[in-house]
């Protein structure tokens, strides 16, 4: 079975990825910090936002997937993997240090969280139903 929704979130999201990798890449070589973080406040954000990426993604994508080869419908998988796309670009920007209530970081988390909510319960009902 294609997974056509999933597969075009997963490209999306694999962007981001790529970006938030690449800027640790970046943030580790101009620390001078191998491993770890080093604790430079930039190494420490850049750490966070790819882990936190790294946290939350991969199981939404997981749920995605069942979701969808269990026959949920297009409009609903794609109003999720917007919302979960908004939600991961959103998010790095509120990863902060100094300042923990950053609009960007609360709106990125609510963003993650509600569409992995959403998933985790249309994969309930489809379970229970089916």
């Amino acid at each position: 079975m294609l997974l056509a929704v999933t597969g075009l979130y997963a490209f999306l999201l694999g962007l981001v990825f790529v970006v938030l990798f690449a800027h640790v890449g970046i943030s580790r070589t101009n620390a001078g910090v191998s491993l770890g973080d080093g604790g430079k406040p930039e190494l420490i954000e850049a750490v966070r936002r790819h882990g936190n990426f790294i946290e939350n993604v991969p199981f939404a994508l997981l749920l995605m997937a069942i979701v969808e080869a269990n026959g949920a419908p297009k409009w609903w998988l794609h109003v999720l993997g917007v919302a979960l796309l908004a939600g991961r670009i959103a998010h790095p920007f509120g990863i902060s240090v100094a300042r923990m209530n950053e609009p960007a970081r609360m709106i990125g988390a609510s963003a993650t969280a509600l569409p992995l909510v959403a998933l985790i319960a249309t994969a309930g009902w489809q379970a229970l139903r089916g």
